[in-house]
């Protein structure tokens, strides 16, 4: 019997393997993810790979049809998956006023001031990207920087990390704000040394100021999607794992795959307060399978470079706090048990090493390991919770250029001796537990090769690294590929179909300039990506 089912199954493969393929890659070094040796070759037909191996082997796969594309050098890799991103985020930074890169609060304000001399905007004005990390000036952009550029025009600036912002004289009093308006529960309002506003706010206190910021329309929610995916796709990413998604955003990325306009493989994560629809509902995703909605997003603690990271001592440099809590416990359990229920894979939020424990201990309350539950970005850990996350099956998610943006400010926030357990790669997977990788863009660039650089050298990108800064850390090459290919797999429940070269799965593909294998630590990211394949489809090719 079990020889006729082998027999059987033979020839119900014979079509398959005899079919020609749609797409051959060949001319650059194949590195699956199940071998440490690179092949000559791959061949994809109906979406799926249907041959790896040598050149030699692949001929026999081509027919009149098959379009081939030589590498001409360049290094093949399993699909990248940016495993923590913000999709429409990406979107809107391309389409609006970006600060990144601004190398002092004088670059950032004349940035400010040209894009108001030139779009002449009408209403609030919006914009995010700067970081004070680094400027001569040493602090905060504040309100001061702001008023002589826009003495009357609202002018609300959001940090890099998305937790904290800067607003002008004008907006606050378009939002009715004063020295004596109460900060919320997980949230600061900044002031300076005499009692006056700085125009600062951190965390839950946001609000108080987005509220002057009308809601997009559809039209800018699509036009954002079209911009990121634009982006991403010539970065070299098939996939990204979008966290703190709007719900109505779900429909409209359904729909945008629906009529072929979704040109990577998302996997949302719903924002835990919109998350309602989809506990009554359960995980869906869209008929081609490009859009899976089966997470949700929790914040558990802020942000370090804004210092509402929660740690179980004060901050180094500001004795004054040791950060925020921005959601009740109570709020995250009822949340959480409402997730289990539904058989939703829930996504925390949690920097500093209390807001970690806090949440691994939030987890051991609910036993969901078969939903493998995840903590973004797991940054600050005390050493002794690390063993934790394989035991209890949580997943890491961690984004390797945290480590390299903030090896310039971390140690002043955290003293030496919490360095033990930050941005701790190499420690999870020692231990046991899976580590996926991501960029947090728009908080960071949001290139894989930075990212894959980072998680490799643990430097910055012009070499340097603080003696300090934990180099033991550091992965090897093939365990930085499996953070953006079969561990992101696995975390979004896609192993069986996605993360290697193997025939049978699907065909998501990347393809780099630099042989991220074998090149010299300094070349990654000065790479590009080449070629990108979603479901056998070329979705970006470089000139």
């Amino acid at each position: 019997m079990n020889r006729r089912l082998f027999l059987l199954a033979t020839l119900l493969a014979t079509p398959a393997t005899a079919q020609p393929a749609d797409l051959m890659i060949w001319g650059g070094p194949v590195y699956t993810g199940v071998a440490p040796k690179a092949v000559d070759a791959v061949a994809v037909a109906g979406g799926k790979i249907v041959y790896v191996g040598s050149k030699a082997g692949a001929q026999a796969k081509l027919g009149p049809n098959t379009q081939v594309i030589d590498l001409k050098g360049a290094a093949l890799f399993p699909g990248f998956t940016d495993g923590h991103a913000h999709l429409r985020g990406i979107g809107e930074r391309e389409l609006s006023l970006n600060l990144e890169g601004s190398k002092s609060a004088a670059e950032a304000t004349a940035r400010v001031k040209a894009y108001l001399a030139q779009r002449k905007p009408a209403g609030p004005v919006f914009g995010r990207g700067w970081i004070e990390t680094g400027w001569p000036e040493g602090r905060f952009l504040n309100r001061d920087d702001l008023d002589p550029i826009a003495p009357d025009q609202p002018v609300i600036l959001v940090r890099a990390d998305g937790h904290a912002l800067t607003a002008n004289t004008a907006a606050l009093k378009a939002a009715g704000i004063t020295e004596a308006t109460p900060a919320p529960d997980g949230g600061a309002i900044l002031k300076d040394a005499q009692g006056r506003l700085t125009g600062v706010f951190v965390d839950n206190a946001m609000g108080l100021i987005r509220k002057l910021r009308t809601a997009p329309t559809g039209a800018d929610r699509r036009a954002a999607f079209e911009a990121a995916f634009k982006v991403e796709a010539a970065y070299g990413w098939t996939g990204v794992h979008s966290m703190s998604v709007d719900w109505a955003d779900v429909p409209l990325l359904e729909a945008m795959d629906a009529e072929g306009k979704a040109a990577l493989r998302v996997y949302n994560a719903v924002d835990g307060d919109q998350a309602g629809p989809l506990f009554t509902t359960g995980p869906r995703a869209s008929r081609s399978g490009r859009i899976t909605t089966r997470a949700i997003k929790l914040y558990e603690d802020g942000a370090l470079g804004s210092r509402g990271a929660a740690l179980f001592a004060p901050y180094a440099d500001a004795p004054a706090t040791s950060g925020l809590v921005l959601t009740s416990p109570e709020t995250m359990r009822a949340t959480m048990a409402r997730a289990r229920a539904a058989g939703i894979q829930v996504a925390t939020h949690a920097i500093g090493d209390r807001g970690n424990a806090n949440v691994l201990d939030l987890y051991a309350g609910q036993d969901a390991s078969k939903l493998r539950w995840r903590i973004e970005h797991s940054q600050i850990v005390r050493p002794a919770d690390i063993p934790r996350f394989a035991t209890m099956g949580v997943i890491a998610s961690m984004q390797p250029s945290h480590a390299i943006g903030d090896l310039h400010f971390a140690p002043a926030r955290l003293g030496e001796a919490r360095l033990a357990g930050a941005y701790a790669w190499k420690d999870m997977l020692k231990a046991g537990a899976r580590v996926v990788g991501g960029s947090d863009a728009p908080v960071e660039r949001g290139d894989p090769l930075i990212e894959f650089y980072a998680a490799v050298a643990r430097k910055d990108l012009s070499g340097f690294s603080a003696p300090d800064w934990q180099p033991e850390q550091k992965l090897s090459r093939a365990e930085a590929l499996k953070l953006f290919t079969s561990e992101a797999a696995w975390a979004s429940f896609a192993e069986n179909e996605l993360g290697t070269i193997e025939v049978g799965k699907i065909a998501d593909l990347s393809a780099f300039s630099v042989d991220l294998m074998t090149a010299p630590e300094a070349d990654i990211p000065k790479g590009r990506a080449v070629l990108t394949v979603v479901d056998g489809k070329v979705v970006y090719r470089a000139d």
